[in-house]
Protein backbone atom coordinates (compact mmCIF):
# COMPACT_ATOMS: atom_id res chain seq x y z
CA UNK A 1 0.00 0.00 0.00
CA UNK A 2 2.80 2.42 0.91
CA UNK A 3 4.47 1.84 -2.44
CA UNK A 4 1.23 2.49 -4.33
CA UNK A 5 0.48 5.68 -2.39
CA UNK A 6 4.07 6.90 -2.81
CA UNK A 7 3.98 6.30 -6.58
CA UNK A 8 0.71 8.18 -6.94
CA UNK A 9 1.98 11.04 -4.82
CA UNK A 10 4.96 11.46 -7.12
CA UNK A 11 2.79 12.22 -10.15
CA UNK A 12 0.34 14.50 -8.38
CA UNK A 13 2.75 17.35 -8.95
CA UNK A 14 4.59 16.43 -12.12
CA UNK A 15 6.64 19.61 -12.26
CA UNK A 16 8.11 19.14 -8.79
CA UNK A 17 8.80 15.47 -9.43
CA UNK A 18 10.51 16.24 -12.74
CA UNK A 19 12.67 18.86 -10.98
CA UNK A 20 13.93 16.25 -8.51
CA UNK A 21 14.47 13.65 -11.26
CA UNK A 22 16.38 16.17 -13.34
CA UNK A 23 18.46 17.20 -10.33
CA UNK A 24 19.34 13.57 -9.65
CA UNK A 25 20.22 12.94 -13.30
CA UNK A 26 22.39 16.07 -13.52
CA UNK A 27 24.00 15.36 -10.16
CA UNK A 28 24.93 11.86 -11.23
CA UNK A 29 26.20 13.11 -14.59
CA UNK A 30 28.29 15.87 -12.98
CA UNK A 31 29.74 13.53 -10.36
CA UNK A 32 30.62 10.88 -12.94
CA UNK A 33 32.10 13.44 -15.34
CA UNK A 34 34.32 15.04 -12.68
CA UNK A 35 35.50 11.61 -11.54
CA UNK A 36 36.16 10.62 -15.17
CA UNK A 37 38.09 13.83 -15.82
CA UNK A 38 40.42 13.29 -12.87
CA UNK A 39 40.73 9.58 -13.60
CA UNK A 40 41.68 10.39 -17.18
CA UNK A 41 44.30 12.92 -16.05
CA UNK A 42 45.80 10.38 -13.66
CA UNK A 43 45.87 7.61 -16.27
CA UNK A 44 47.40 9.95 -18.85
CA UNK A 45 50.14 10.96 -16.42
CA UNK A 46 50.84 7.30 -15.64
CA UNK A 47 50.95 6.47 -19.36
CA UNK A 48 53.35 9.31 -20.06
CA UNK A 49 55.59 8.31 -17.15
CA UNK A 50 55.73 4.69 -18.30
CA UNK A 51 55.80 5.02 -22.09
CA UNK A 52 57.84 8.22 -22.40
CA UNK A 53 60.01 8.53 -19.32
CA UNK A 54 60.86 5.57 -17.08
CA UNK A 55 59.21 2.44 -18.59
CA UNK A 56 57.60 -0.26 -16.43
CA UNK A 57 60.84 -1.55 -14.92
CA UNK A 58 64.45 -0.49 -14.60
CA UNK A 59 67.55 -2.48 -13.65
CA UNK A 60 70.53 -0.83 -11.97
CA UNK A 61 73.61 -1.70 -9.98
CA UNK A 62 72.80 -2.15 -6.24
CA UNK A 63 74.36 1.19 -5.25
CA UNK A 64 73.01 3.11 -8.25
CA UNK A 65 72.29 6.79 -7.68
CA UNK A 66 72.24 9.89 -9.87
CA UNK A 67 73.60 12.01 -7.04
CA UNK A 68 77.23 11.07 -7.69
CA UNK A 69 79.35 12.22 -10.62
CA UNK A 70 80.52 8.62 -11.22
CA UNK A 71 77.57 6.25 -11.46
CA UNK A 72 78.00 2.50 -10.80
CA UNK A 73 77.54 0.40 -13.95
CA UNK A 74 75.97 -2.96 -14.84
CA UNK A 75 78.90 -5.07 -16.10
CA UNK A 76 76.93 -7.72 -18.02
CA UNK A 77 74.57 -5.20 -19.60
CA UNK A 78 74.71 -6.58 -23.17
CA UNK A 79 73.97 -10.15 -22.08
CA UNK A 80 71.27 -9.04 -19.64
CA UNK A 81 69.58 -6.82 -22.24
CA UNK A 82 69.39 -9.74 -24.67
CA UNK A 83 68.01 -11.99 -21.91
CA UNK A 84 65.30 -9.48 -21.04
CA UNK A 85 64.39 -8.85 -24.70
CA UNK A 86 63.74 -12.59 -25.13
CA UNK A 87 60.97 -12.58 -22.49
CA UNK A 88 57.50 -12.79 -24.03
CA UNK A 89 56.12 -10.18 -21.61
CA UNK A 90 58.62 -7.56 -22.78
CA UNK A 91 57.64 -5.13 -25.53
CA UNK A 92 60.92 -3.21 -25.70
CA UNK A 93 64.16 -2.87 -23.75
CA UNK A 94 66.87 -0.23 -23.85
CA UNK A 95 70.30 -0.13 -22.22
CA UNK A 96 71.47 3.35 -21.24
CA UNK A 97 74.77 4.84 -20.19
CA UNK A 98 74.39 7.88 -17.95
CA UNK A 99 76.70 10.70 -16.95
CA UNK A 100 75.98 13.79 -14.88
CA UNK A 101 77.79 16.83 -16.18
CA UNK A 102 77.75 20.31 -17.68
CA UNK A 103 76.75 21.53 -21.10
CA UNK A 104 78.57 24.67 -22.22
CA UNK A 105 77.99 26.92 -25.22
CA UNK A 106 79.00 30.40 -26.26
CA UNK A 107 75.79 31.71 -24.71
CA UNK A 108 75.86 29.94 -21.35
CA UNK A 109 75.95 26.62 -19.52
CA UNK A 110 73.64 24.25 -17.67
CA UNK A 111 73.81 21.16 -15.50
CA UNK A 112 72.49 18.17 -17.44
CA UNK A 113 72.06 14.41 -17.50
CA UNK A 114 73.80 12.86 -20.51
CA UNK A 115 72.06 9.72 -21.72
CA UNK A 116 73.93 7.32 -23.98
CA UNK A 117 71.40 5.28 -25.95
CA UNK A 118 71.07 2.75 -28.74
CA UNK A 119 68.78 4.77 -31.07
CA UNK A 120 66.44 2.01 -32.28
CA UNK A 121 66.01 0.43 -28.85
CA UNK A 122 65.35 3.79 -27.21
CA UNK A 123 62.84 4.77 -29.89
CA UNK A 124 60.84 1.63 -29.09
CA UNK A 125 61.14 2.02 -25.31
CA UNK A 126 60.52 5.74 -24.73
CA UNK A 127 59.23 6.90 -28.14
CA UNK A 128 62.12 9.38 -28.26
CA UNK A 129 62.12 9.47 -32.06
CA UNK A 130 58.43 10.48 -32.18
CA UNK A 131 59.18 13.49 -29.94
CA UNK A 132 61.55 15.01 -32.48
CA UNK A 133 60.38 18.45 -33.64
CA UNK A 134 63.46 19.50 -35.62
CA UNK A 135 66.37 17.74 -37.26
CA UNK A 136 67.02 14.01 -37.63
CA UNK A 137 67.19 11.06 -35.26
CA UNK A 138 70.84 9.91 -35.23
CA UNK A 139 70.95 9.56 -39.01
CA UNK A 140 74.24 11.41 -39.31
CA UNK A 141 77.36 9.34 -40.01
CA UNK A 142 79.16 11.35 -37.36
CA UNK A 143 79.34 9.82 -33.87
CA UNK A 144 79.48 13.08 -31.93
CA UNK A 145 75.88 14.17 -32.51
CA UNK A 146 73.26 14.82 -29.85
CA UNK A 147 69.55 15.37 -29.30
CA UNK A 148 68.57 18.22 -27.01
CA UNK A 149 65.26 19.23 -25.42
CA UNK A 150 63.38 22.20 -26.87
CA UNK A 151 63.29 24.02 -23.53
CA UNK A 152 67.04 23.69 -23.02
CA UNK A 153 67.67 24.74 -26.62
CA UNK A 154 65.57 27.85 -26.10
CA UNK A 155 67.26 28.61 -22.79
CA UNK A 156 70.77 28.42 -24.27
CA UNK A 157 69.76 29.78 -27.71
CA UNK A 158 70.78 26.58 -29.50
CA UNK A 159 69.65 25.40 -32.92
CA UNK A 160 70.45 22.58 -35.31
CA UNK A 161 74.20 22.07 -35.90
CA UNK A 162 75.07 24.26 -32.91
CA UNK A 163 78.24 23.15 -31.15
CA UNK A 164 78.10 22.23 -27.47
CA UNK A 165 80.79 20.99 -25.10
CA UNK A 166 79.87 18.30 -22.58
CA UNK A 167 82.01 17.95 -19.46
CA UNK A 168 81.77 15.03 -17.03
CA UNK A 169 83.84 12.46 -15.11
CA UNK A 170 84.89 9.10 -16.54
CA UNK A 171 85.10 5.85 -14.57
CA UNK A 172 88.55 6.82 -13.24
CA UNK A 173 87.23 10.16 -11.96
CA UNK A 174 89.10 12.06 -14.65
CA UNK A 175 87.42 15.15 -16.07
CA UNK A 176 86.42 14.61 -19.69
CA UNK A 177 85.27 17.21 -22.21
CA UNK A 178 83.90 16.47 -25.66
CA UNK A 179 82.34 18.56 -28.42
CA UNK A 180 79.01 17.54 -29.97
CA UNK A 181 76.79 18.91 -32.72
CA UNK A 182 73.04 19.26 -32.21
CA UNK A 183 71.44 16.87 -34.70
CA UNK A 184 67.89 17.08 -33.43
CA UNK A 185 65.61 18.94 -31.02
CA UNK A 186 62.87 17.04 -29.20
CA UNK A 187 59.89 18.04 -27.08
CA UNK A 188 58.17 15.64 -24.68
CA UNK A 189 55.18 15.97 -22.36
CA UNK A 190 57.52 16.92 -19.50
CA UNK A 191 59.38 20.17 -20.10
CA UNK A 192 61.25 19.82 -16.80
CA UNK A 193 62.93 16.66 -18.12
CA UNK A 194 63.52 18.27 -21.52
CA UNK A 195 65.50 21.01 -19.82
CA UNK A 196 68.02 18.67 -18.21
CA UNK A 197 68.33 15.64 -20.52
CA UNK A 198 70.50 15.28 -23.60
CA UNK A 199 70.89 12.11 -25.69
CA UNK A 200 74.00 10.82 -27.47
CA UNK A 201 74.96 7.41 -28.96
CA UNK A 202 75.81 4.92 -26.20
CA UNK A 203 79.01 3.79 -27.94
CA UNK A 204 80.30 7.37 -28.04
CA UNK A 205 79.51 8.02 -24.38
CA UNK A 206 80.93 4.66 -23.25
CA UNK A 207 84.20 5.38 -25.07
CA UNK A 208 84.46 8.72 -23.29
CA UNK A 209 83.60 7.14 -19.92
CA UNK A 210 86.12 4.34 -20.42
CA UNK A 211 83.45 1.65 -20.33
CA UNK A 212 83.18 -1.37 -22.61
CA UNK A 213 79.90 -3.24 -23.18
CA UNK A 214 78.42 -1.78 -20.02
CA UNK A 215 75.42 0.34 -19.10
CA UNK A 216 74.14 2.15 -16.05
CA UNK A 217 70.46 1.49 -16.63
CA UNK A 218 68.26 -1.01 -18.46
CA UNK A 219 64.73 0.26 -19.09
CA UNK A 220 62.03 -2.34 -19.77
CA UNK A 221 58.66 -1.61 -21.40
CA UNK A 222 56.07 -4.38 -20.99
CA UNK A 223 52.96 -5.19 -23.00
CA UNK A 224 50.78 -4.37 -19.99
CA UNK A 225 51.21 -2.81 -16.56
CA UNK A 226 49.49 -5.87 -15.07
CA UNK A 227 52.60 -7.89 -15.95
CA UNK A 228 54.89 -5.64 -13.90
CA UNK A 229 54.82 -7.57 -10.56
CA UNK A 230 55.44 -10.95 -12.24
CA UNK A 231 58.28 -9.77 -14.49
CA UNK A 232 59.85 -7.81 -11.64
CA UNK A 233 59.85 -10.87 -9.37
CA UNK A 234 61.33 -13.04 -12.14
CA UNK A 235 64.15 -10.61 -12.95
CA UNK A 236 64.90 -9.97 -9.28
CA UNK A 237 65.23 -13.72 -8.65
CA UNK A 238 67.50 -14.16 -11.69
CA UNK A 239 69.67 -11.12 -10.92
CA UNK A 240 70.03 -10.96 -7.15
CA UNK A 241 73.21 -8.88 -7.45
CA UNK A 242 71.28 -6.10 -9.21
CA UNK A 243 68.44 -3.75 -8.23
CA UNK A 244 65.14 -4.26 -10.09
CA UNK A 245 62.56 -1.51 -9.54
CA UNK A 246 59.10 -0.87 -10.95
CA UNK A 247 57.78 2.53 -12.01
CA UNK A 248 56.11 3.16 -8.65
CA UNK A 249 59.46 2.83 -6.87
CA UNK A 250 61.36 4.84 -9.47
CA UNK A 251 58.77 7.61 -9.61
CA UNK A 252 56.81 7.65 -6.33
CA UNK A 253 55.49 11.09 -7.21
CA UNK A 254 53.51 9.52 -10.07
CA UNK A 255 51.78 7.18 -7.63
CA UNK A 256 51.14 10.15 -5.36
CA UNK A 257 49.59 12.07 -8.25
CA UNK A 258 47.23 9.16 -8.96
CA UNK A 259 46.05 9.00 -5.35
CA UNK A 260 45.77 12.79 -5.17
CA UNK A 261 43.65 12.81 -8.33
CA UNK A 262 41.29 10.30 -6.73
CA UNK A 263 41.00 12.38 -3.57
CA UNK A 264 40.47 15.62 -5.51
CA UNK A 265 37.72 14.08 -7.62
CA UNK A 266 36.01 12.81 -4.48
CA UNK A 267 36.03 16.33 -3.01
CA UNK A 268 34.21 17.66 -6.08
CA UNK A 269 31.79 14.72 -6.06
CA UNK A 270 30.97 15.45 -2.40
CA UNK A 271 30.33 19.13 -3.23
CA UNK A 272 27.97 18.09 -6.04
CA UNK A 273 26.19 15.63 -3.75
CA UNK A 274 25.75 18.32 -1.08
CA UNK A 275 24.15 20.62 -3.64
CA UNK A 276 21.89 17.74 -4.68
CA UNK A 277 21.02 17.05 -1.04
CA UNK A 278 19.93 20.64 -0.38
CA UNK A 279 17.80 20.58 -3.52
CA UNK A 280 16.05 17.37 -2.47
CA UNK A 281 15.52 18.62 1.10
CA UNK A 282 13.96 21.84 -0.16
CA UNK A 283 11.70 20.15 -2.72
CA UNK A 284 10.52 17.31 -0.46
CA UNK A 285 9.94 19.72 2.42
CA UNK A 286 7.70 21.81 0.16
CA UNK A 287 5.86 18.62 -0.78
CA UNK A 288 5.27 17.81 2.89
CA UNK A 289 4.09 21.33 3.71
CA UNK A 290 1.69 21.37 0.75
CA UNK A 291 0.21 18.06 1.88
CA UNK A 292 -0.09 18.93 5.57
CA UNK A 293 -3.88 18.41 5.65
CA UNK A 294 -3.62 15.13 3.70
CA UNK A 295 -0.95 13.81 6.05
CA UNK A 296 -3.14 14.78 9.01
CA UNK A 297 -6.06 12.81 7.53
CA UNK A 298 -3.85 9.74 6.97
CA UNK A 299 -2.64 9.90 10.56
CA UNK A 300 -6.22 10.32 11.82
CA UNK A 301 -7.28 7.25 9.82
CA UNK A 302 -4.65 5.16 11.58
CA UNK A 303 -1.41 5.45 9.57
CA UNK A 304 1.34 5.14 12.14
CA UNK A 305 4.50 7.21 12.15
CA UNK A 306 6.67 4.39 10.82
CA UNK A 307 4.49 3.99 7.72
CA UNK A 308 4.38 7.75 7.20
CA UNK A 309 8.16 7.92 7.47
CA UNK A 310 8.49 5.00 5.03
CA UNK A 311 6.11 6.70 2.58
CA UNK A 312 8.24 9.86 2.37
CA UNK A 313 11.44 7.84 1.95
CA UNK A 314 9.79 5.62 -0.66
CA UNK A 315 8.72 8.66 -2.69
CA UNK A 316 12.27 9.97 -2.67
CA UNK A 317 13.71 6.56 -3.52
CA UNK A 318 11.36 6.21 -6.49
CA UNK A 319 12.23 9.67 -7.78
CA UNK A 320 15.92 8.83 -7.53
CA UNK A 321 15.54 5.47 -9.26
CA UNK A 322 13.70 7.12 -12.15
CA UNK A 323 16.33 9.89 -12.48
CA UNK A 324 19.42 7.67 -12.11
CA UNK A 325 19.16 5.78 -15.44
CA UNK A 326 18.92 9.04 -17.37
CA UNK A 327 21.90 10.51 -15.52
CA UNK A 328 23.88 7.31 -15.97
CA UNK A 329 23.14 7.18 -19.69
CA UNK A 330 24.03 10.86 -20.12
CA UNK A 331 27.28 10.46 -18.19
CA UNK A 332 28.29 7.33 -20.09
CA UNK A 333 27.53 8.94 -23.46
CA UNK A 334 29.49 12.14 -22.77
CA UNK A 335 32.45 10.28 -21.26
CA UNK A 336 32.60 7.80 -24.16
CA UNK A 337 32.53 10.64 -26.69
CA UNK A 338 35.26 12.63 -24.95
CA UNK A 339 37.38 9.54 -24.26
CA UNK A 340 37.84 9.22 -28.03
CA UNK A 341 38.13 12.90 -28.99
CA UNK A 342 39.79 14.17 -25.83
CA UNK A 343 39.62 17.62 -24.25
CA UNK A 344 42.33 19.93 -25.59
CA UNK A 345 43.43 22.43 -22.93
CA UNK A 346 46.20 24.02 -25.00
CA UNK A 347 44.37 27.34 -25.43
CA UNK A 348 43.54 27.45 -21.72
CA UNK A 349 46.63 26.04 -20.01
CA UNK A 350 49.32 26.72 -22.61
CA UNK A 351 52.53 24.97 -21.50
CA UNK A 352 51.48 24.78 -17.85
CA UNK A 353 50.30 21.17 -18.10
CA UNK A 354 53.57 20.06 -19.70
CA UNK A 355 55.56 21.84 -17.00
CA UNK A 356 54.08 19.30 -14.59
CA UNK A 357 54.42 16.29 -16.88
CA UNK A 358 50.84 16.19 -18.18
CA UNK A 359 49.55 16.14 -21.74
CA UNK A 360 47.50 19.13 -22.89
CA UNK A 361 44.85 16.70 -24.12
CA UNK A 362 42.82 14.86 -21.46
CA UNK A 363 40.90 11.69 -22.26
CA UNK A 364 38.20 11.19 -19.59
CA UNK A 365 37.39 7.63 -18.62
CA UNK A 366 35.78 5.77 -15.76
CA UNK A 367 35.88 2.08 -14.78
CA UNK A 368 32.49 0.35 -14.48
CA UNK A 369 32.84 -0.11 -10.72
CA UNK A 370 33.18 3.66 -10.24
CA UNK A 371 29.91 4.26 -12.10
CA UNK A 372 28.29 1.92 -9.60
CA UNK A 373 29.94 3.71 -6.66
CA UNK A 374 28.64 7.09 -7.81
CA UNK A 375 25.11 5.72 -8.30
CA UNK A 376 25.20 4.29 -4.78
CA UNK A 377 26.43 7.63 -3.39
CA UNK A 378 23.64 9.50 -5.19
CA UNK A 379 21.00 7.10 -3.87
CA UNK A 380 22.34 7.29 -0.31
CA UNK A 381 22.51 11.10 -0.51
CA UNK A 382 18.91 11.29 -1.72
CA UNK A 383 17.58 8.91 0.95
CA UNK A 384 19.45 10.70 3.75
CA UNK A 385 18.20 14.05 2.40
CA UNK A 386 14.63 12.80 2.72
CA UNK A 387 15.06 12.23 6.46
CA UNK A 388 14.51 15.89 7.36
CA UNK A 389 11.20 16.29 5.44
CA UNK A 390 10.06 12.89 6.77
CA UNK A 391 10.84 13.87 10.37
CA UNK A 392 9.03 17.17 9.78
CA UNK A 393 5.96 15.16 8.71
CA UNK A 394 6.17 12.97 11.83
CA UNK A 395 5.98 16.04 14.08
CA UNK A 396 2.61 17.05 12.68
CA UNK A 397 -0.37 16.61 15.00
CA UNK A 398 -3.40 15.14 13.18
CA UNK A 399 -5.96 17.67 14.46
CA UNK A 400 -3.78 20.72 13.76
CA UNK A 401 -2.75 19.30 10.39
CA UNK A 402 -6.38 18.75 9.30
CA UNK A 403 -7.28 22.28 10.31
CA UNK A 404 -4.37 23.46 8.15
Amino acid sequence: MITTIAWRNIWRNKTRSLVIMTSVALGLWAGAFIAALYWGMGQERMRIAIENEIAHLQIHAPDFTLEFARIPAIHNATQLTAQVAAMKEVKAVSARAIAMGMLATATGSAGIQINGIEPNAEAATSQLKSKLTEGTYFESKKTNTALIGAKLAKKLKLKLNSKVVLTFQDKEDNLVSAAFRIEGIYQSYNTALDERNIYVPITTLNNLLGLQQQAHEIAILLHSDELTPVVKATLAAQNQDLKVQDWKEISPETGLILSTMGQASMVFVVIILLALAFGIINTMLMAVLERTREIGVLMALGMNKLKLFAMILTETFMLVMVGCPFGLLLAWGVIQLLSEKGIDLTNIAGQTMQDFGFSNVIYPGLPANQYLQIVILVVITAIVSAFFPAIRALRLKPVEAIRG
